[in-house]
């Protein structure tokens, strides 16, 4: 048995059993666990070849993540004029990791950020998972156990949802080279594909339609975008009670050009499919 299959074991066991967390053997897998989060050793949520989706949920993981609240202690931590009274506590040593965290972004321990991430006044949560080159942008929020690509703007005010809840429930997955508009939110286990370009004010959920435009007819699609589209927001007629009235949806307007630098800007990605910005 694997160290990992080792830990995977004793916290199913635990999952089942509350009373094991009495136990240090159990203890010490739990923080084990949150500990290889932190490195990125361990990830919720991981790309699988053999998966329909491409990803593949470890679902022991986030059972660790829900177990290590018990277990932890409110402490204080000042950090200069700064109180914090938490469980969890903040991430640190970021130079030796190559991460710019810049002051006021809040990153807490079992979240993973790779070499080159820059992290403005923000917030990563526990189990999230943040790959090299991203910008984490003012304001933006990434959740509990969000998979969070290479390269990837998360523009001011973006929110990324968390999931813990229920443990079957798929975190967000943002893929590699995305650019995330302004105050998009991308929720409930929402999967964004590779390249793909959201214009500001987005909302993606597992239930929003994503409707694709660009051809004869209306393609739909929920709970995920496919790679290197271009979406905004939009509306789409439906009937109730009272009457026809339009609910929000999120429109495919076309694909990101081959020609396109993968680091142009959202302006000039909408631009090239002529919307006003």
């Amino acid at each position: 048995m694997t160290e990992t299959q080792d830990l995977q074991s004793k916290i199913e066991n635990a999952w089942d059993n509350r009373e094991l967390l009495k136990e240090t053997d159990t203890q010490k897998a739990v923080f084990a666990l949150i500990e290889a989060l932190d490195k990125g050793q361990i990830r919720v949520a991981e790309p699988s070849s053999s998966s329909a989706s491409g990803w593949k949920v470890n679902e022991w993981v986030k059972k660790g993540v829900i177990l290590y609240f018990p277990l932890a202690q409110n402490k204080t931590e000042q950090v200069g004029a700064y109180e914090f009274h938490d469980k969890i506590p903040l991430k640190k040593d970021y130079a030796s990791q190559g991460v710019r965290a810049v002051m006021g972004s809040v990153v807490r321990y079992g979240a993973f950020i790779n070499k080159g991430v820059i992290v403005m006044p923000g917030f990563v949560n526990i189990g999230a998972y943040v790959d090299s080159g991203t910008m984490v942008d003012a304001w933006a929020t990434v959740g509990s156990c969000a998979q969070i690509g290479k390269n990837v703007h998360l523009s001011g005010g973006v929110g990324i949802g968390g999931v813990l809840e229920p443990i079957q429930a798929a975190p967000v997955i943002i893929e590699d080279d995305c650019f995330i508009g302004s105050r998009c939110i991308v929720v409930e286990g929402a999967h964004i594909g590779k390249e793909a370009v959201l214009g500001a004010g987005v909302t993606i959920t597992g239930s929003t339609k994503i409707i694709d435009v660009t051809g004869p007819e209306p393609i739909t699609y929920k709970g995920h975008v496919p790679p290197r589209s271009v979406v905004i927001p939009g509306s789409y007629e439906k009937e109730f009670p009272a009457g026809k009235f339009h609910v929000p949806c999120a429109m495919i307007i076309g694909q990101r050009k081959p020609s396109t630098d993968l680091k142009t800007s959202l302006n000039d990605a909408l631009r090239e499919h002529h919307v006003a910005v």
